[in-house]
């Protein structure tokens, strides 16, 4: 099956260079595997009759084995710059690691996801803003910090889905669950009244944006039904931010006001400009995650608008 997949491949190149199934299929970033691995290996652990092993085996050996790495291990790339490291990789590499061990059992997946998170953060993570920049370059005396909100929402998720297999007893878990609880506040001190976050987090005329929000309103809503986050602090932030992104869906189905996909930049107007468009990919996943997690918290809690306000009615 590889042999015939592969011949098809080449007969058919004028189409399938450019075709999604190519990256899939044979994989040269983290972008083209990691995050359809972590899918896979979920649709396996729920009973799926599809063989996907040789895939999930192909993408695992490509992340631990054949994606640029910094000497100390830490998932980069070399662009836009040599020994570069993307917030977006935290996502699209560590859910299938995390992943991998629980369908495995094998520690090592576990520790080399842990791994990757603490040694992004220690680069990436501003502790005064409790957010993320969006890139770092080895080698810069000087980082020009752009807190881009997808890249942040990619950031935030990663740590959700691996706080959701990690084990309890993991050594490397109680760091995780630290890093989450203040990567969440200090989201939650950017979000805008409308319920939204703003491109760049922390500059207020940038756009709003809906692909972070709702992610975002995801990992709070799924973290608050964990017992990760206090309900009572982020609760009403989760619930505003679903309100805003529902707004975005329009009468077609359609997701509104995503940021189309980004590279890295150290120049404010870069990120700026980025367009948005309905067509961005971007949008619809986090907006479903969103939309059936936020039922989940309605069912779980019970809410009651006070002086205006929303509060959560402590059980």
């Amino acid at each position: 099956m590889p042999f015939r997949i592969s011949k098809t491949t080449e007969e058919h190149a004028d189409w399938g260079t450019k075709g999604p199934l190519k990256g899939l299929l044979t994989p040269h970033a983290l972008d083209d595997c990691g995050a359809m691995c972590a899918a896979m290996i979920k649709a396996s652990r729920e009973g799926s009759k599809n063989n996907y092993r040789p895939l999930i085996d192909s993408h695992i050996d490509y992340i631990l084995h054949k994606e640029f790495r910094l000497k100390d291990g830490t998932l980069a790339r070399n662009r836009p710059q040599k020994n570069t490291l993307w917030l977006d990789d935290l996502f699209m590499g560590i859910p299938a690691l995390a992943q991998m061990g629980k369908l495995t059992g094998d520690t090592k997946y576990y520790d080399e996801a842990v791994k990757q998170v603490l040694q992004f953060s220690a680069r990436m993570f501003n502790k005064e803003k409790g957010v993320y920049m969006h890139g770092w370059v080895e080698g810069m005396s000087e980082h020009p910090q752009f807190h881009w909100a997808r890249a942040n929402g990619w950031g935030i998720l990663t740590k959700v889905e691996l706080l959701d297999v990690l084990p309890e007893n993991h050594p490397g878990r109680p760091k995780i669950l630290a890093l989450l609880k203040a990567h969440a506040k200090g989201l939650a001190s950017y979000q805008s009244g409308s319920g939204f976050w703003h491109q760049l987090l922390d500059k207020n005329d940038s756009y709003l944006e809906t692909s972070a929000t709702a992610i975002y309103a995801y990992c709070f809503a799924k973290a608050i039904n964990k017992g990760w986050l206090d309900p009572l602090a982020y609760g009403p932030a989760a619930l505003l931010a679903w309100n805003a992104v529902s707004t975005k869906v329009n009468d077609e189905g359609q997701v509104e006001g995503t940021c189309v996909g980004t590279g890295m930049g150290f120049d404010p107007a870069f990120y700026y400009h980025r367009p948005i468009s309905p067509f961005a990919a971007h949008g619809y996943g986090p907006v479903i995650l969103a939309g059936s997690e936020i039922i989940n918290l309605l069912k779980n809690s019970q809410f009651e608008i006070n002086d205006s306000s929303v509060q959560l009615k402590k059980q």
